[in-house]
């Protein structure tokens, strides 16, 4: 996990979504170099929001303006930047 690419909050997410399908899904509008589900620290269960990193900034801007409300393996979406 690098830390120094532009991050995108990711909200609403499906329980029972990986990583991977994650990382996938965003990859449509650039470059994913890494992807963490936030998980419960008790249960170790999805809290129902992650964090996806992308090489470039402009690609986690069109993540927010393509993908904020779109349709995930049934749930909506909420994209925002991450703030640091």
């Amino acid at each position: 996990m690098s830390g120094s690419g532009f991050s995108v909050y990711v909200g609403n997410a499906p329980y029972q979504t990986s990583e991977q399908e994650m990382g996938d899904f965003f990859s449509s509008v650039g470059t994913v170099t890494n992807v963490r589900i936030v998980l419960d620290r008790e249960t170790g269960r999805p809290r129902g929001f992650a964090f996806v990193e992308f090489a470039e900034q402009q690609s986690a801007e069109k993540a927010v303006n393509e993908l904020n409300g779109a349709d995930f393996n049934g749930r909506q979406l909420r994209v925002n930047l991450a703030s640091r």
